[in-house]
């Protein structure tokens, strides 16, 4: 079992108690451990932020830049071995791990990039002999709280902007996937990175959160994960003066008309469906065909799930990974069970494998769910698993309707060759990201993205767009007259 230890004030630090990793294809034995961390060894993280962000903040841009460039070109020398700890600890595929390692480099060279550049315009003043502009600087200490689906990515797509502006961060990320997390940071420690500028927090939640979210330092508050921590965060902090964004769930809906390539939106499906055991928040869950192409659609789609294979992320031909852990594994079956006690369908799957390759790792079956209607939960909650449901609608208005009706607003697509369909959707769809002709999933580093609704906070995250979180707005007038 590899033991690792984390980054406070530029050590790497071990601690009296330790946390267990467990590889979610085989959980009987733990496959690593990091510190269990005090509340005291959290303070003492933030006041190592408090003097790295002194210090930073007055850093070069194009110094931030440089040790950005270089933390990228280390994680994509060690690729192999990032992506070996990604699979060991959440379960996605080899293939899916490796194109996390570099998307989080792509994300540190992006934002390398945008260091270099100024952030600030200048603006006319109706006073004589005066000259006035605004430009952005750090907001202080981020505390970045991330998810288990993507420990890696999600950590990059926070820490790179909120470094490239001149902020300290503190990184908590999850508890079942802490080894991907750290390290990304010893690729920005190894980058150069001063001491105090990054501190990663392990530990059990209910033993640190207090002093993890309480701290006053903080400025800012970046998360990813479920509706319910982000909501009880969001109150936690409303009477605090500190900024909060926020990337939640989704209910994400694909549509498909009688006019579509219905064999390209089939293949779009199961790849959003079904990629990283629908361990998204961008996944398709939800898929509107029209009437006329319905069977045919859903044969299709049904032959696509029927070739995926189930198994091991490290092992050859795998295309779906376990869930990252028995506990998420026993939610989503009971959300596929309640589906067919309120009258859905199984089309496919709806189980967990019981033979010797599977028993003792967290697999569900590839599922497609038909029959169901907008009343019952599987329609409506995110399931967060390898679960699709289908249902026929009359075309394009009636599909409009139903993807808005829901409490959620992250992403949607259109499957047609009509232009026209193509912009009505693209108006009148209530979701921050919008694809025609291509997955729900899939938005590079420097698309704008976010949710709306109860999918996120007003503030988006990756390319330029993020900044605005991640940098307060100074204005400055200079008079030069006599």
């Amino acid at each position: 079992m590899r033991t690792m230890e984390t980054l406070s004030g530029g050590q790497w630090v071990a601690s009296d108690e330790w946390l267990d990793v467990h590889d979610p294809s085989d959980v009987r034995e733990p496959v690593a451990r990091v510190p269990a961390m005090s509340a005291e060894d959290v303070t003492r993280v933030h006041d190592h932020a408090e003097k790295g962000f002194a210090s930073w903040r007055r850093t070069s841009p194009f110094d931030r830049a440089r040790i950005m460039f270089e933390a990228a070109r280390l994680l994509r020398e060690r690729a192999d071995v990032i992506a070996e700890a990604v699979v060991t600890e959440n379960g996605k595929t080899l293939g899916e791990a490796g194109g996390e390692v570099l998307k989080a480099a792509d994300f540190f060279e992006y934002y390398a990039g945008v260091a270099r550049a100024g952030y600030g315009t200048l603006v006319h003043d109706v006073r004589p002999d005066t000259r006035t502009s605004f430009h952005r600087e750090p907001v202080g200490t981020v505390l970045a709280i991330t998810p288990w689906n993507d420990p890696l990515l999600t950590p990059a797509r926070k820490l790179a902007p909120a470094l490239a502006a001149g902020n300290a961060v503190v990184l908590k990320p999850a508890s079942e996937t802490p080894m991907s997390a750290l390290h990304l940071a010893r690729a920005l420690h190894d980058a150069g990175l001063p001491a105090g500028v990054l501190g990663v927090v392990t530990g059990r939640i209910d033993r640190i959160s207090a002093a993890l979210t309480g701290d006053p330092r903080i400025a800012a508050v970046t998360f990813t994960g479920s509706n319910t921590v982000g909501e009880g965060l969001r109150r936690a902090l409303a009477d605090r003066n500190v900024r909060f964004q926020a990337e939640m769930g989704g209910k994400n809906a694909t549509v498909v008309l009688a006019d579509a390539d219905l064999s390209a939106a089939a293949t779009a499906v199961v790849a959003a469906g079904f990629g990283q055991a629908g361990q998204r928040c961008t996944a398709t869950s939800r898929v509107l065909v029209e009437r006329s192409v319905y069977k045919e659609f859903t044969d299709l789609l049904l032959t696509g799930v029927g070739a995926l294979r189930l198994g091991p992320g490290a092992a050859p031909g795998t295309s779906v990974g376990p869930l990252v852990s028995t506990g998420h594994r026993a939610g989503v079956l009971a959300d596929i069970e309640r589906a067919v006690q309120q009258g859905a369908t199984v089309l496919v799957g709806g189980d967990c494998p019981k033979d010797e390759a599977h028993a003792h790792g967290c697999f569900v079956s590839p599922t497609v769910l038909a029959d169901v209607t907008p009343e019952m939960s599987v329609w409506r909650e995110e399931v967060f698993g390898p679960v699709v449901v289908v249902r026929a609608v009359e075309g394009l208005d009636d599909a409009v309707e139903e993807v808005n009706d829901s409490g959620f607003g992250l992403a949607a697509a259109l499957f047609t060759r009509d232009l026209a369909a193509a912009h009505r959707f693209a108006d009148a769809v209530d979701c921050g990201q919008i694809a025609v002709n291509t997955t729900t999933t899939g938005w590079d580093v420097h698309h704008p993205f976010g949710g709306f609704r109860d999918s996120g906070s007003p503030f988006k995250e990756q390319g330029t767009e993020a900044l605005r979180f991640y940098t307060r707005v100074k204005t400055v007038a200079f008079h030069f007259g006599a």
